[in-house]
């Protein structure tokens, strides 16, 4: 077998940015089986005094999760939170507009502080800026966040949570921009609703954190002139401005879609660009950061509308090994654009648009899980600014892009790195020459790699071991060089210390 030849240089001392622990977040929206049957599950046999999922919760933890984003998504915007909370004997069964499901509010606001609390995540609310007024965002921050001694501060405490939850990050809506969204407004009409809103909620509590809706897409007509204007108008009671991106191979173009790393760095570059221009527009010395706070892998049509079913199956994507190493490439990219990029949730953390599907009795793991959980559980510290040499690969939709795709991590307090490697290559085995140009004393403690033949193959209930990833022999070092070799469609991951 004959292989191409590549380089990596590392150099600790040509750093990026600080990685942000909010970086490796999830999403939990009232849509399909995220809810009910995923995280809350009383009628399972795996389930705990509280309706929690063991299995789920321990899968979760496994993942390293620092944030959890709720209630929605599209449901937000038709969401009442006072529907969520109080004794669930006399929560409302409603109608939920946005994935036509019956909606039973047994899983609601403290629930989810529960949730969050058992799998060590910090909590991120979001507030209905649809059907819903900038005074009830106020109230659920007083609710959620004041110890006591006022209105809604005591009624939580009267549903049982005594301590104040003390949720420091809040979303200000979701895709507003989207004529599917419940409560669609244009630009300049959301900016203002938003800019209200968080003022009040930062009266409420000064030390929150508030998130603007961006663009739903790079493929949204009024992109990127939505972010711009919203931006505008709120800038200065706003701390984030939030993205939302799905990737697919719609076409069956494996090539390209391995390639499409390329358009979600544009994504980023171009709203990084946009902050940049409305900081200085505005002579502000506020600075903004981007949440890119809904990412994942959809594309495979699953159904959508819940024909008013309670925890319908929507939208349970079956995930391979392309799409594995699209989401390697995408925290890749979350490392290199560290500097501007300080949240980001995936989209979902179970069942619905996934990769863990549960059913009654068990668990089921697909490809993407073990390259998040490697991500999230190692990349500490800085990010680093890598180079790298390697072949090219041509493609229908971004022309030539290199082969190897790498991001990589130091942590100057343990003196712990990580380096991150796809070889988004169907066809060509790769040689990889590595080496720490400024550490000579490096080692390479372990290492991983997730690969396959078949971009296709996948994981099953029948076969749920078939694609994770494994531990291989770590590479030895030498005066900092050192060599791996790289299948065609594989993901490798390398943990470093000093000899």
């Amino acid at each position: 077998m004959s292989y191409s030849k590549s380089q990596i240089l590392i150099d600790t001392n040509r750093t990026i940015a600080s990685i942000s622990p909010l970086l490796f977040g999830g999403f939990v929206e009232h849509m399909g089986r995220c809810v009910y049957e995923g995280i809350y599950d009383p009628k399972s046999p795996l389930a705990d005094e509280r309706g929690l999922r063991t299995d789920v919760l321990e899968a979760l933890r496994d993942q390293a999760y620092s944030v959890i984003r709720y209630p929605g998504g599209n449901f937000l915007s038709g969401y009442n939170w006072l529907d969520g909370v109080g004794p669930k004997e006399k929560r409302p069964s409603r109608r939920e507009l946005a994935w036509q499901s019956t909606e039973s509010n047994q899983f609601g606001t403290n629930e989810f502080m529960e949730f969050c609390q058992a799998i060590n995540a910090e909590p991120m609310l979001a507030v209905n800026m649809g059907t819903g007024t900038i005074q009830s965002a106020a109230d659920l921050v007083e609710y959620c966040n004041v110890p006591g001694g006022t209105y809604w501060s005591d009624l939580r405490t009267s549903h049982g949570a005594h301590q104040p939850h003390n949720v420091r990050y809040w979303c200000v809506g979701n895709e507003m921009d989207g004529p599917w969204q419940i409560g669609h407004l244009d630009a300049v009409a959301y900016g203002n609703k938003a800019l209200e809103a968080a003022k009040m909620m930062k009266w409420q509590d000064p030390t929150i954190k508030t998130v603007l809706c961006g663009s739903s897409s790079d493929k949204m007509l009024t992109y990127p002139d939505w972010d711009r204007i919203a931006l505008e108008l709120a800038w200065e009671h706003m701390d984030y401005h939030s993205m939302h991106y799905y990737a697919g191979n719609h076409d069956n173009d494996t090539t390209s879609y391995l390639a499409s790393v390329v358009a979600l760095e544009r994504f980023v570059d171009t709203l990084e660009g946009t902050l940049r221009y409305v900081k200085a527009k505005r002579r502000s010395k506020h600075d903004v950061y981007l949440s890119w706070d809904e990412w994942q892998v959809w594309y495979k049509g699953d159904p959508m509308q819940g024909s008013w079913e309670e925890a319908p199956h929507l939208a349970e994507e079956i995930y391979n090994l392309e799409d594995a190493l699209v989401v390697a490439q995408w925290l890749n990219v979350f490392l290199r654009k560290s500097h501007v990029l300080k949240i980001a949730c995936v989209a979902q953390v179970v069942n619905v648009i996934s990769w863990m599907h549960t059913r009654q009795d068990g668990l089921l793991k697909f490809p993407s899980y073990y390259v998040f959980k490697l991500v999230s559980n190692l990349a500490r510290g800085e990010a680093l600014d890598v180079g790298v040499r390697a072949p090219v690969v041509e493609t229908k939709l971004y022309d030539g892009v290199p082969a190897l795709d790498v991001s990589a991590s130091f942590n100057a307090e343990t003196q712990e790195g990580a380096v991150f490697i796809v070889n988004r290559s169907e066809t060509d085995p790769i040689f990889a020459d590595i080496e720490w140009q400024d550490r000579p004393s490096v080692c390479i403690r372990q290492a991983w790699q997730l690969a396959g033949t078949d971009p296709k193959e996948t994981n099953s209930w029948e076969r749920p071991d078939h694609l994770v990833a494994k531990e291989i022999a770590a590479p030895p070092v030498d005066n900092g060089r050192s060599a791996i070799s790289l299948p065609p469609m594989s993901f490798t991951v390398l943990s470093t210390g000093i000899e």
